[in-house]
């Protein structure tokens, strides 16, 4: 498996069930939300981490590498491991922290596993709406074990389309001058503060297409793979700071990209 040799399916299905289980256990680990949190800063004052973030991403990253202990990793809080294997595992152990923190539901567990090339399975867990998503790379992707579609075409006049914002508030200023380009010529627009969940969403039509800036790897690794599998299109405008994340069906997605000039 090293340097991105194709796995099949077989192969594929036993890293996809090894994130669906370990990430079953990390959201089990999660709902048990505890009365008090220890706060830390990140990359900014309002970028924080939590001890329950802490705790999920080394019950993860224990569990994959007790099962492969060749893998790497690559982890939002983070744990990180050169691979000896070929594969490597993209984590988020609590995706949507604020809403965790505030007691807001949509927060969830991403897992993602790749070789040098590609994302070759993701899942992602959010037990507040009782949503489980998964996918394979040339599998489909599924919602709680059933095959999902994103929607397409859709005009850009009937759109649902959901966004997020930077931690870095300097960054938000042009965050909010694409919002302000979109909310005239859109249906609406939500803010639910969970990149990964986003993404799911528009791959089974709970959205209609999906815009963040500044996203790191492991906020797009598996909802990326589900969102692709899904039918719809996932890209990330390099070349301009903050990179803009966006996710529609083939047909939204091309007047997005217009709308927003990206």
């Amino acid at each position: 498996m090293r340097g991105g040799k194709v796995l099949d399916m077989a192969q594929t299905q036993e890293l996809l069930e090894l994130a669906r289980s370990v990430g079953k256990s990390a959201a089990t680990y999660l709902m048990q939300r505890p009365a008090t949190f220890e706060l830390e800063s990140k990359s900014t004052a309002i970028d924080i981490a939590t001890q329950m973030d802490k705790g999920s991403e080394e019950l993860i990253v224990s569990a994959i590498l007790k099962a492969r202990p060749d893998d790497g990793i690559i982890a939002e809080e983070g744990s990180a491991k050169e691979s000896k294997s070929g594969i490597t595992w993209v984590i988020d152990p609590l995706d949507g922290t604020v809403n965790y923190l505030y007691g807001l539901p949509g927060w969830n567990v991403s897992i993602a596993a790749k070789n040098d090339h590609e994302t070759l399975a993701g899942v992602v867990l959010a037990p507040t709406i009782n949503s489980v998503w998964h996918a394979s790379k040339g599998g489909g992707a599924f919602f709680n074990g059933h095959p999902i579609r994103c929607n397409d075409p859709i005009e850009l006049d009937r759109a649902l389309i959901a966004t997020g914002f930077a931690y870095d508030v300097a960054d938000r200023i042009s965050q909010v001058e694409h919002m302000a380009l979109l909310v005239p010529k859109i249906r609406d627009m939500r803010r639910n503060g969970a990149a990964a969940v986003d993404l799911c969403h528009v791959a089974m039509g709970a959205l209609d297409g999906f815009f963040e800036a500044g996203l790191k790897e492991w906020d797009l690794a598996a909802g990326a793979l589900i969102a692709h599998e899904a039918g719809a299109l996932v890209t990330t405008q390099e070349g301009i700071h903050p990179a803009i994340s966006l996710a529609a069906g083939p047909h939204l997605h091309k007047a997005l990209r217009a709308t927003l000039a990206i």
